[in-house]
């Protein structure tokens, strides 16, 4: 019998990478691996990190959903969050063949327990495909900034942050690779299917080969309005993350559907 407050690790997959995630937080037993978006979070301290949550619902994953999930997930219900456990913890999951992120390549976070990362000012593709994939995939929190070209490294160093998508970086394109393939390859996404589809369509449209994915063209296209659209890089960012919702919604659950003003006309009675 499923245990009360629990959720499956199927059920989760569906909601990681979509806006509806709840807060996913790991309290141990993983090692160096974590379930996609998760924060790690002490156990024994969750009187003192609950209420400063900012979410409304969680789930608690620890290695076998037995160990300290059920506790943590109880306090976190007095604190005012609909938290559940993961049956069957990391265990379950890793058994289900589902995607970890290995924290080893995770940069370093800030006191806050964010990452904070850095790149080009005017973001068309890549620059907002990759902060779309590092808060759905994880680092939910992630800081974002950008600045003019020539004052990425300086400001890097001075706050801390990790550059991407400039020359000379580990986070930028690799041959004809963009940074978003890199990231997906690197967090140990690559394989999982909706992202390895929606990689080829940022692929396309970054590096101008459009003839790679018949959508990229289309991503080219908003992402060209939305610069236009928007003279605040942050601003654009927030704007750009429901795009890239949309195309990893298709890329998941609808690759196969097609449309056509027919499919959708209603039937003529038949005469009686």
């Amino acid at each position: 019998m499923p245990a009360i407050n629990a959720i499956s690790s199927d059920q989760l997959s569906r909601l990681i990478g979509t806006p509806a995630c709840p807060a996913i937080i790991d309290v141990g037993g993983g090692g160096d691996r974590l379930i996609p978006g998760a924060l790690r979070r002490p156990a024994d301290m969750v009187a003192t990190w609950a209420g400063g949550l900012g979410a409304s619902s969680a789930v608690v994953v620890c290695a076998t959903g037995a160990d300290e999930s059920p506790a943590v997930a109880a306090w976190l219900r007095h604190a005012g969050v609909a938290a559940e456990i993961l049956e069957g913890g990391l265990a379950g999951w890793l058994a289900a063949g589902l995607p970890v992120i290995g924290e080893a390549v995770v940069p370093p976070r800030d006191g806050e327990g964010r990452t904070i990362w850095i790149t080009r000012s005017r973001p068309k593709v890549d620059r907002i495909a990759c902060p779309w994939l590092i808060r759905r995939f994880v680092d939910p929190d992630a800081v974002f900034l950008f600045v003019a070209p020539s004052e990425v490294a300086g400001a890097a160093a001075r706050l801390g942050a990790t550059p991407f998508d400039v020359e000379g970086v580990f986070w930028s394109h690799r041959g004809d690779h963009c940074t978003f393939d890199v990231m997906v390859e690197e967090f140990g996404l690559a394989g999982f299917s909706p992202l390895d589809r929606l990689a080829l369509i940022v692929r396309g449209a970054d590096t101008a080969r459009p003839e790679i994915a018949p959508q990229a063209a289309g991503l080219v296209a908003a992402s060209l309005g939305l610069s236009r659209m928007y003279a605040d890089d942050l601003a654009q960012l927030e704007a750009g993350m429901p795009i890239y919702d949309a195309f990893y919604r298709w890329c998941r659950d609808a690759v196969d559907e097609t449309h056509d003003w027919v499919s959708h006309t209603p039937r003529p009675k038949a005469r009686a």
